[in-house]
């Protein structure tokens, strides 16, 4: 029993000593409030030890990279997708900046992007909005301090920033220090929520999470998707209405059976109304719009419908998704909207409607019920021909010749529920009206490519909570960079 006491108290004596070194190394990995945690129940034989490593680490400090210092002002950001979190290496390559903070009050913590004087801009820019003085930032603070840069945000995007940043904390604050954390991870370019597969740009899609609903870590989450959904198609730039016609490569066979069943309809429906013969003419483009229109409507309310029972059957969220497919579904009925203004269908036009609607109906929602991945394939392959043919009308229009009456209808002045809906101005035309439809469905075979095979549980890609609210963290920083060269080209 001696030897025993005796063996254990030595190997007590062993753990003790190299408790603090490894404790130490691992301040990289460690956050604040776990070191804390961790460094609180050593035993009075360590503290020798951690005292001389301090002195060793204050030795070498002289030594080390000095921060990133500040850069002028440069657009950071192209994509407001999620980015990976750091992997080994990049962690092993900046591990050396980790130092004691240069701010008194500022927690210790691994900064990769912003300089000691721009953090110092940024605390003082975040404690001058401070209201109740708590150290914290909650919504209405947070629509304060936009609306100091509202160089960058608009009104519109103060709102939904603020009530997105309520909802996804749940009605809570955030720490001021949590918060510069969040902004530097921004400028740095690096992991938000984690989880996905590289874009060729170096970001992270949402897509690509696998269903996982992942966390944010200023603890926002995606309660708000499940709920709220802003996508305006009316407010196009002349960028977006610059449509490319894309097309996705079939890879798997679902793909290249998609792909075929959409050619054949095409070949199918081009023959019997004639499409491809004689010359294209108003009557002829109407024609075509209101019929594909009353089918285009149906695959975003099936797959809304079907993740709306799913949801509630499963009692597990839907992720925003189907939010999505009923404004997609809603849009392309907006187009129908528009276009019987400018035509009244007869009757025999009305009942080939119903009978397509029935017949598509049901086929789409047996699909969908069985493999979802290739009606969102099929559907992708659907809009390309869509942007296709909205491309040929447009020109058709521009090579009318003038006083025709394709050139007249062009330059028609466009109804006024397609003006309301897609902001087309007072002066807003016919052809204002093709390019925007077009750019519609260019978003719909984008969309409906890109959710092709995803988990069910994905988090909605066109208004996922933890993108915008990143993409505010990026566009602040940004601004604030500028805002400082201003400053010191002033000083200077």
């Amino acid at each position: 029993m001696m030897i025993i006491g005796t063996t254990i108290r030595q190997q007590g004596k062993v753990l003790a000593s190299k408790r603090p070194a490894a404790l130490i190394g691992s301040i990289s990995r460690a956050s604040t409030s776990s070191l804390r945690s961790a460094i609180t129940p050593l035993s009075s034989a360590a503290i020798p030890r951690c005292v001389e490593l301090q002195q060793q680490r204050a030795s070498r400090s002289h030594s080390r990279p000095a921060l990133p210092q500040y850069q002028p002002p440069i657009q950071l950001f192209s994509r407001s997708y999620h980015t990976s979190l750091p992997t080994s290496q990049s962690l092993e390559a900046t591990k050396v900046l980790l130092s004691d903070s240069d701010t008194p009050s500022e927690p210790r913590t691994l900064y990769r992007a912003l300089s000691p004087s721009l953090r110092s801009a940024i605390i003082s820019d975040l404690q001058s909005v401070d209201l109740d003085n708590n150290g914290r930032i909650d919504a209405n603070e947070l629509k304060i301090l936009l609306r100091k840069h509202n160089t960058s945000f608009s009104e519109d995007e103060i709102l939904e920033l603020g009530e997105l940043f309520y909802i996804s904390l749940g009605a809570s604050s955030v720490d001021i220090h949590r918060f510069l954390e969040a902004l530097d991870a921004a400028a740095a370019e690096r992991g938000t929520s984690g989880g996905g597969e590289g874009t060729s740009e170096g970001g992270i899609s949402p897509l690509a999470m696998k269903g996982k609903f992942k966390t944010h870590p200023l603890g926002i989450g995606t309660c708000a998707s499940e709920y709220m959904y802003a996508k305006t198609h009316g407010k196009y730039t002349e960028e977006d209405l610059n449509v490319d016609l894309t097309h996705v490569e079939p890879v798997t066979v679902s793909d290249k059976s998609a792909l075929f069943a959409v050619r054949c309809v095409r070949t199918v429906f081009d023959t019997a109304t004639l499409w491809n013969i004689g010359s294209i003419s108003k009557e002829k483009i109407l024609n075509r719009a209101i019929f594909l229109e009353t089918i285009a409507a149906i695959p975003g309310m099936v797959a809304a419908i079907i993740r709306h029972f799913r949801s509630l059957r499963n009692m597990t969220r839907d992720g925003g998704m189907l939010n999505m497919f009923l404004e997609e579904a809603n849009n392309e009925r907006m187009h129908l909207l528009t276009f019987i203004r400018m035509k009244e269908p007869g009757y025999l036009f009305r009942g080939a409607v119903i009978g397509a609607q029935f017949g598509f109906g049901s086929f789409f929602l047996t699909a969908y019920m069985i493999n979802p991945t290739w009606c969102h394939r099929f559907i992708g392959y659907i809009e390309e021909e869509a942007c296709s043919t909205y491309t040929k009308i447009l020109d058709e229009m521009d090579k009318a010749p003038a006083h025709s009456n394709l050139a007249e209808w062009k330059a028609a002045d466009a109804p006024k529920i397609a003006k309301g809906y897609w902001h087309l101005g007072e002066h807003g035309t016919v052809y204002d009206v093709m390019k925007a439809v077009r750019a519609d469905e260019a978003e719909h075979r984008d969309v409906n490519h890109a959710v092709s095979g995803i988990a069910d549980d994905t988090v909605n890609p066109l208004y996922d909570p933890r993108v915008k609210l990143d993409a505010m963290l990026k566009k602040y920083v940004n601004d604030i960079m500028e805002k400082e060269a201003v400053k010191q080209s002033s000083a200077a």
